[in-house]
């Protein structure tokens, strides 16, 4: 299926045998150029269908060097290109020029776009037996259709085709990227159950909002190209099983045809990071090469025939019987193989695979002496000049046509060898990261921003993959870390503590700059002298707690701030706690409820023994739960903080069953709508119109101004908003019987609304973003303060309320910093024992599959 036409599989055997005619009957050459479009894949029928050998070369004018060297070296005998009506199938020679073997079916680059002059060669047998493996272990059906999201020329590409065909199934022929709104009408306009992507495919997912994205009829998506980070593997797998499709991960060389391994699906939250188990019909071994590390061997019906250096080489039969992949890795206690390093010079950066000595040969013929390697796929260039290190690095990206971002670039004085008198890699990589420690902790790269949450989150282990929410990020640190990252990037979207530092740091980077993150590290953005941008909410939070304290301390009558803080509370939860990965929300929130009773409970336990002033149910937040006299007294100055411990504890346990909380990822906005919905109910059933002196600081009657909070922030549209802003308005009113207090809750959720960010002279930003942060220990600690000042002097007793609750604050976080830092600590000690040697695991050997049946010739029809 294309735009522009339906071909079902009767058509296409007229169009293949159409085209088989065109190419004649002597085995012949056919170099293919490789859209994703109904033209190409008919010409690779036809030209398998005859026993001519396939050569497909990329599309478009960026690839006419490779595709021209290619045809130089290799001299095709027939060339197929061209666009839709244009396409055309031109013989270049009458007489085939080349002797073939016969089993010789397809010869594929293996170099990515370094056009390394070798290519592999495949057999019938080869695409067969993957073609089968592949939709075997897929479960393909007839009715499945998959996405054409990756070029036919990259044996991932190819491989969804041959493996489609082999089950009957269809095609959604499409060019278009997964970052394009077109391609998401196309996949539910056509009904696609399927799509394929690299690591860069799903960074692309994360920014076109995939996981809000209603896609009925997915069932499947695959993953390969290149190591996807862990926790992005476990949060696709789990999302799939609130949504009805499965992830494979999956791990193939172009010398394997395709796919060697894959992990599958019910795996993936338990071995992410992992290649799997062999596919069908192969089989894989680790040679050890001590400490269970060795290299990653593959035997199976769809290992390569060889290379294939020069057009003679076509005539060569099987010269091998097993791939030696290159590949570091090592066999887990569970049996899935595990890759953890290369051996050789090639290496995947974006989905490409990289030979990166040919890479180094076109960087000098370009000008640039230069040594490159790769660390997680990013790409190093050395130079030996600094003058030299912006244009080698972006030469590099385009001759890889790579984003510019995916490379680095280095001035080193001259390049280290080892004492063999060999190219020093190791010492280049250490070399870099030392230039990285150098470099400002906080800048507006993925790196920086990496360190900006290790630092204020506690978390040393986190990756530029996690985001602020996958690391526990919650509404005590998100001030902080929110205004921090103001500071770097400006403006921040409404929705980045969802968004990794891989992603902030992309959208940090101006439209159209080419310039590498490490060879020109942005500047720290500072803004306006004068005025600087903050998050609604921050400010919201200063504000409330400033009126609460002031209103306590009688400088003035300004009541309303702490339900709205209730308000705010709500926002935050769905931003942060409500965001988490799936299966991590239960958790998230019990530890977010820790850090709001473990200090309430210290310090109101505290207070309890030295003045005698508040009872045990108190000191443990159950106060709300007795039977009273509907008078107020101090046994209830703490019914925000149990109001909030026990709201979030209610959640944790609804988010712990699975049903519910795959309903409210499925629908965001419905699902918090509903449950204001419930609270209303609650509230007017218990309460009436006007709540009680008392009753106003209980759970039912205050519980809807969290759920509004959460619906608020989960409101995507400006429909959406109306539709609260009405609520706000109808439900706030009458609430306490007090207009004027009324008017400060109502006004403030309206604010929390609409407006993303306010602008506040700068000057302000360090007070303000202090009072917002300890907004919860101000709270907790005024009670103790206010009261000596406040038939006196109260506006002491607030300023000294606000300094006690700060300083509280501040030595908690302290505190907390000091504690998450040692578990990680006694972490990474654990893995360098098992590194080396001294709490050596003992491997267990899976035993290898049975090698596939002996497979006839394979031919299209035989498929």
């Amino acid at each position: 299926m294309t735009d522009a036409e339906t071909v079902t599989y009767a058509e296409l055997t007229r169009r293949v045998e159409a085209r088989s005619a065109q190419l004649g009957t002597s085995r012949r050459l056919v170099l293919i150029t490789a859209g994703n479009a109904i033209e190409p894949i008919v010409t690779y029928l036809a030209a398998v269908e005859g026993g001519h050998p396939v050569l497909f070369v990329p599309d478009g004018p960026a690839h006419a060097r490779h595709r021209a060297a290619l045809i130089e070296r290799f001299d095709p005998d027939v060339v197929a290109g061209g666009r839709d009506a244009g396409w055309q199938v031109a013989v270049r020679h009458t007489a085939p020029r080349h002797r073939f073997h016969p089993d010789l079916a397809m010869l594929a680059s293996t170099s990515g776009s370094t056009g390394s002059p070798k290519l592999v060669r495949l057999s019938f047998e080869n695409l067969r037996s993957n073609a089968v493996a592949i939709a075997d272990y897929l479960g393909l059906e007839r009715r499945d259709r998959a996405a054409t999201t990756l070029p036919l020329q990259y044996c991932y590409g190819l491989s969804v085709v041959n493996s489609h065909l082999a089950r009957g199934a269809s095609l959604l022929l499409t060019e278009r990227s997964v970052a394009d709104e077109e391609f998401w009408a196309d996949m539910i306009r056509w009904r696609a159950t399927s799509f394929a992507g690299v690591p860069y495919t799903f960074e692309l997912l994360e920014a076109a909002g995939f996981e809000h994205r209603d896609l009925p009829e997915l069932r499947t998506i695959t993953q390969a190209g290149g190591r996807l980070a862990p926790d992005l593997v476990r949060r696709y797998a789990a999302l799939g099983a609130s949504r009805g499709f499965e992830l494979f991960v999956m791990y193939g060389q172009t010398e394997a045809t395709a796919r060697m391994a894959y992990l599958p699906p019910r795996l993936a939250g338990t071995a992410a990071g992992a290649i799997g188990q062999a596919i069908p019909g192969g089989s894989l071994r680790v040679e050890d090469a001590g400490a269970g590390v060795g290299e990653l061997v593959y035997s199976g019906p769809n290992v390569m025939m060889g290379y294939a250096h020069e057009p003679a080489d076509f005539a060569l039969g099987r010269t091998v019987r097993e791939l030696r992949t290159g590949d570091l890795a090592r066999q887990r206690d569970d049996g899935l193989f595990e890759v953890v390093g290369r051996m050789n010079r090639f290496a995947k950066v974006y989905g490409l695979r990289v030979d990166l000595d040919e890479l180094e040969r076109q960087l000098q013929d370009a000008g640039y002496p230069a040594r490159v390697v790769t660390v997680d796929e990013r790409l190093l260039v050395f130079v030996p000049s600094e003058r030299l290190v912006t244009d080698a690095a972006s030469t590099a990206a385009a001759v890889l046509d790579i984003p510019p971002h995916a490379v680095e670039g280095f001035a080193v004085a001259e390049f280290p060898r080892t004492a063999s008198g060999k190219p020093d890699t190791a010492a280049l990589i250490r070399f870099a990261h030392e230039v990285r420690a150098a470099a400002p902790d906080e800048d507006a790269s993925a790196d920086g921003i990496r360190t900006l949450y290790a630092r204020l989150l506690g978390r040393p282990g986190a990756t530029v993959d996690d985001s602020f929410a996958a690391l526990g990020g919650d509404s005590l640190s998100y001030v902080e870390v929110s205004v921090r990252l103001e500071d770097l990037l400006g403006a921040l979207p409404r929705d980045w503590p969802e968004l990794s530092p891989r992603q902030l740091g992309a959208q940090a980077r101006p439209e159209g700059g080419d310039v590498p993150a490490a060879a020109s590290r942005p500047a720290r953005r500072v803004g306006s002298r004068r005025f600087a941008r903050l998050d609604t909410s921050v400010a919201l939070r200063a504000i409330a707690i400033v009126l609460i304290v002031g209103s306590h301390a009688d400088l003035f009558v300004a009541q309303g701030g702490a339900h709205l803080l209730l308000a705010a509370f709500g926002f935050n939860l769905a931003r942060f706690q409500l965001s988490g990965r799936p299966g991590r929300r239960s958790t998230g929130l019990l530890r977010s409820v820790a850090q709001f009773a473990i200090p309430a409970v210290v310090w109101i336990g505290a207070v309890a023994m030295i003045s005698g002033s508040y009872r045990l149910t108190t000191v443990f937040l159950l106060n709300g739960f007795l039977p009273g006299d509907g008078r107020w007294h101090a046994q209830w100055d703490f019914w925000f903080l149990e109001l909030a411990v026990w709201s979030m504890l209610g959640l944790a346990a609804l988010c712990a069953v699975r049903r519910v909380d795959r309903l409210e990822r499925a629908h965001p906005f419905g699902f918090a709508l509903a449950l204001l919905g419930v609270a209303l109910v609650v509230r007017f059933a218990v309460t009436g119109v006007e709540a009680g002196l008392v009753e106003r600081y209980t759970l039912p009657a205050a519980l809807w101004l969290i759920a509004l909070g959460w619906a608020g922030a989960r409101a995507t549209r400006w429909q959406q908003r109306l539709m609260l802003s009405v609520v706000t308005v109808g439900a706030t009113f009458g609430f306490l019987g007090n207009p004027a207090r009324e008017a400060v809750i109502a006004v403030g959720i309206l604010v929390l609304l609409w407006l993303p960010a306010v602008t506040l002279p700068r000057m302000l930003v360090p007070a303000v973003t202090a009072l917002a942060g300890a907004s919860m220990f101000i709270y907790l600690t005024h009670w103790q303060v206010f009261p000596a000042w406040e038939k006196t002097v109260p506006l002491v007793g607030t300023l000294l309320s606000l300094l006690v609750g700060i300083v509280v604050w501040r030595l908690y976080r302290v505190t907390e910093r000091t504690v998450l830092r040692r578990v990680p600590t006694a972490r990474r000690a654990t893995r360098l024992a098992r590194h080396t040697g001294r709490l050596r695991p003992t491997p267990r050997r899976r035993p290898e599959s049975p090698a596939g049946s002996p497979a006839h010739r394979g031919q299209v029809r035989a498929w």
